[in-house]
This record gives structure tokens, C-alpha cells and sequence, in this order.
């Protein structure tokens, strides 16, 4: 069968596509969701005084960021069960999308873990002590004072790892989840082949406006959060 590029399936394969954009939110939704919380936990170890805690949680954030998305994909599709097998636990019929979000929060968390540390590390260690000292509490103060500004500094960070995760995501196909990228896959083999650079280009477009637009929201909650740590640093 010929191949030849026609500009009219890029815009026809949309409407096919974007439905399938709820099985990507919702896979990355919960992995930047529990990955955060187990980012935070890794964070709190490392800036503990564990000796123990914190070279455990650096030893975690080195090994998920040495292993390539793909490959850890496949370690947690396939090892996860074969060690399930081991205890008598049969977890081969489990829902695909389950095995990418264990994946994928595992490696979010690694990253968030370096985000909020060395966002609580920018902060002038002073500012907690000033705080404690005019009256008030251990919690206010992270509340009101430190939070705040941790939270500034993260911000950029922690949208640059959402855009990340969101794209990483797309691998997600190899292992048979119908996302957006599953479904893209599908429309080409439907098609024998063809016009897979059109369905290729809809695919981008889609990740190129989502990822704009994660990009301008985390700015405007930058610029939001920024007038609160000012009027934090007048008041």
C-alpha cells in the first residue's frame, strides 16, 4: 500500500485520541499525587539526623535516577509479580495501568525528594528561630514562615517534574495500557502502517499544548505565591 503524508488525518485523528486523555490524567494524576507524599517522606530522611534514614534515601534518589524510565517499567511489570509468586500471591491479572503507576511514583518521588529538600534548605535557617522567638508555635512557624517560601522555590521544580512525568509517561504503551499513546499505536496498525507520521504529529500536538499549559499555570501560582512571601517578608 502507498504511503504518502495527508495533513487531513493529523486533525481527523483528534477527536479519536483525546478520549483517551482521561486514562493519561488519571495514571499520571495519582503517580505525581502519591509519589509527592512518598517524596516528602524520602525528604524528611534526608534532612533528619538518621544517619541510617539518610543514606537509604539518597541511595533510593541515586538508583531511580540512574535507571531509565523504560527499564524500570519493566522491572516493576514483570518483577513485581514473579516476587508476588514467591509468597503464594498471584498478581498476573492485576490491571495494567496499576504496575505504571507504581512506576511511575517510584520515580517521581525520587525527584521530589530532591525538590522539597533543597527547597527547605534555600530557606535562611534563622527564620524559624526569629519566628519561635516573637511567640509562635513549631507548627505555626513552618506553616506560616518556612512553607511559604519553601513552597516558591519549589514550584518551578515540581512543574518541570509533572511536564516530565506526563511525558515519560507515554512509555506506558509498551506494556499495553491504552492511553493516548496506546491508542495512537492502534489507529497506525488499523492502518496498516500508513499515515503514521500524521498520527505521530497529532500525538505532539497534544503534549505540546498540555505541556504549555502546565508550564503558564505553574507560573501564575509562582507569581501568586511570590506576593504572599513578600508581604511574609514585610509583615
Amino acid at each position: 500500500m502507498e504511503k504518502y503524508f495527508d495533513a487531513s488525518y493529523i486533525w481527523s485523528s483528534l477527536p479519536a485520541l483525546l478520549p483517551f486523555l482521561k486514562v493519561t490524567f488519571f495514571v499520571a494524576g495519582l503517580s505525581i499525587v502519591f509519589g509527592t507524599f512518598f517524596g516528602l517522606i524520602l525528604a524528611a530522611m534526608k534532612l533528619g539526623k538518621n544517619q541510617l534514614a539518610k543514606k537509604l534515601a539518597n541511595f533510593y534518589t541515586t538508583i531511580l535516577r540512574c535507571t531509565p524510565s523504560i527499564v524500570l517499567l519493566f522491572l516493576v511489570y514483570y518483577g513485581v509479580p514473579a516476587l508476588a509468586d514467591n509468597v503464594g500471591l498471584y498478581l498476573h491479572d492485576i490491571d495494567t495501568a496499576i504496575f505504571v503507576i507504581i512506576t511511575f511514583t517510584l520515580q517521581f518521588a525520587a525527584i521530589m525528594s530532591e525538590v522539597i529538600r533543597s527547597a527547605y534548605e534555600s530557606i535562611e535557617k534563622g527564620q524559624y528561630e526569629a519566628a519561635v522567638s516573637v511567640g509562635l508555635s513549631p507548627f505555626q512557624a513552618y506553616r506560616r514562615i518556612i512553607f511559604p517560601q519553601a513552597l516558591v522555590v519549589a514550584l518551578p521544580n515540581f512543574g518541570n517534574g509533572m511536564i516530565a512525568l506526563l511525558q515519560e509517561g507515554s512509555l506506558a504503551y509498551t506494556i499495553g495500557l491504552i492511553d493516548v499513546v496506546g491508542k495512537a499505536n492502534l489507529i497506525i496498525a488499523t492502518n496498516y502502517n500508513t499515515h503514521a507520521l500524521e498520527i505521530f504529529i497529532a500525538l505532539a500536538i497534544i503534549y505540546w499544548i498540555l505541556s504549555i499549559l502546565i508550564e503558564k499555570a505553574f507560573k501564575m501560582l509562582e507569581k501568586m505565591f511570590s506576593k504572599g512571601k513578600q508581604t511574609i517578608k514585610t509583615s
